[in-house]
């Protein structure tokens, strides 16, 4: 640890307060007031999509009321997870299993013990063990307010604040980047599988209006039949399975592969051999899960929960027909037809019967491309935040033990806002409109 910064208890700089309890008479109550919970305190975030409400009375209401700047605490669930109330919501409390944390006096920011408490429970390892005794740990307000923690002078503080705060913002730019690109893409989808780029008068068909020159064909249509492989016949070899597990939800493709040494296996467990094909999960609550096999995992095997689509190269350009069975239509078609009532799933067969769309095989390869930009931009943007996140990590830990100081960080976005912190200028957090707060965002994103 850094052996110039003084350590306090937490205790003796912050004043913790405690939240209200829900109760039947709390949950029925009138005049009610919106509160967070644990689930609402992330790392350094507080999510507000989702605010429950409890009655509170009028003689507690001022002390359980939070303010700007006031810094909350899991007590419960992920024990010491901390974050910044802003005040997006003008009046708001808070539940008894946060902690509310206020400075008593000055030379205290805040949010640079956000970030301490952050890498001192998920990196350090200092606070293992600070929860209760219990059957659920939880940091009681004796527990937390015991926990001792360092006091860097104020400038130094809002320094590292300064540094980690603005990768933080970076790594949200590239969130909502991910959520427009996915946007775009959405409606993208829905524009090309029903107007097409012709320009052409449309017609009625059995999925909805298409372009005149387009036909309706059976998924069969399009797709080869694919190989099987019987595993009792492959011996002590080492091969790579692709279950469901291995398809992300939200990257559409495969991340992680199970290696398996095969010995012996029961007649019924039968594989599909993989050749550059999409598979399509068939079980719910993975229905949606889709991806196109690549090279690298080609002639391995997958789990019979996939539909294996091969597609016909002499009628569909490549990847056309992943995007079609990715179309909101196509997969609400699947759920019309899932039969089971414990684990709805559909059949290799349900699913190749099922109508698509066939434009053109030029229309195709030129939809595939605009598809292929929009993936190419919201992988970019993932890629990006990996990066970013991991710079993170990097940074939050050799701050907090000493290992560099903000002075040997050599980015002069980080550095301008240093100077900025020193002379009080800095731009409000809060305000997203500010021209140098999302200039800085963009700096501080081309230089990582």
């Amino acid at each position: 640890m850094n052996a110039f910064w003084t350590w306090h208890p937490l205790g003796d700089l912050f004043e913790i307060g405690a939240g209200k309890t829900m109760s039947a008479a709390a949950r029925s109550g009138p005049d009610k007031t919106p509160f967070l919970r644990t689930s609402n305190v992330l790392w350094d975030e507080v999510d507000i999509s989702f605010i429950d409400e409890m009655s509170i009375p009028e003689r507690e209401l001022s002390n359980k009321l939070l303010r700007p700047g006031d810094m909350l605490v899991c007590e419960g669930g992920e024990i010491g997870r901390a974050a910044i109330w802003s005040g997006e919501v003008e009046t708001m409390s808070f539940q008894n299993h946060l902690h509310r944390l206020r400075p008593v006096g000055e030379g205290v920011e805040p949010r640079f013990y956000v970030y301490f408490l952050q890498s001192a429970f998920t990196q350090l390892g200092i606070f293992e063990g600070a929860g209760n005794k219990t059957t659920i740990p939880n940091l009681s307000r004796s527990r937390l307010a015991g926990l001792e923690v360092p006091q860097p002078e104020i400038g130094e503080q809002r320094a590292i604040v300064t540094v980690l705060a603005r990768v933080r913002e970076a790594i949200k730019m590239h969130d909502q980047g991910v959520v427009l690109a996915q946007e775009l893409k959405r409606v993208a989808m829905q524009t090309l599988f029903t107007c097409g780029l012709r320009g052409e008068a449309q017609k009625e068909t059995e999925i909805g209006p298409l372009p005149e020159s387009w036909e309706v064909v059976p998924l069969d249509a399009l797709c080869t039949s694919t190989g099987s492989v019987d595993l009792r016949s492959e011996g002590s070899r080492k091969i790579n399975y692709v279950d469901v597990s291995s398809i992300s939800r939200d990257y559409l493709r495969i991340e992680t592969t199970s290696s398996y040494i095969l010995k012996e296996a029961p007649g019924r467990a039968r594989k599909h051999i993989l050749t550059g094909d999409i598979i399509f999960a068939t079980v719910r609550p993975t229905l949606l899960r889709v991806a196109v096999v690549p090279d690298e995992l080609n002639n391995q095997v997958c789990s019979t929960a996939f539909c294996v689509l091969r597609r016909d190269s002499k009628m569909t350009a490549r990847n056309f027909t992943y995007y079609a069975v990715q179309r909101s239509q196509f997969v609400q078609q699947l759920a019309e037809i899932q039969t089971g009532a414990s684990y709805p799933a559909v059949t290799d067969r349900m699913i190749k019967e099922q109508p698509i769309p066939l434009p053109s095989l030029q229309e195709q390869h030129e939809i595939v491309a605009i598809l292929n930009t929009i993936d190419c931009k919201i992988d970019l943007h993932r890629r990006k935040r990996m990066v970013l996140e991991n710079l993170f990590k990097a940074l939050l830990y050799k701050l907090m033990t000493g290992k560099i100081s903000t002075g040997q960080l050599d980015l002069p976005a980080v550095r301008k806002k240093r100077e900025e912190h020193c002379r009080g200028t800095i731009p409000d957090l809060r305000d997203p409109d500010n021209t140098q707060y999302m200039l800085y965002l963009k700096n501080i994103t081309e230089e990582t």
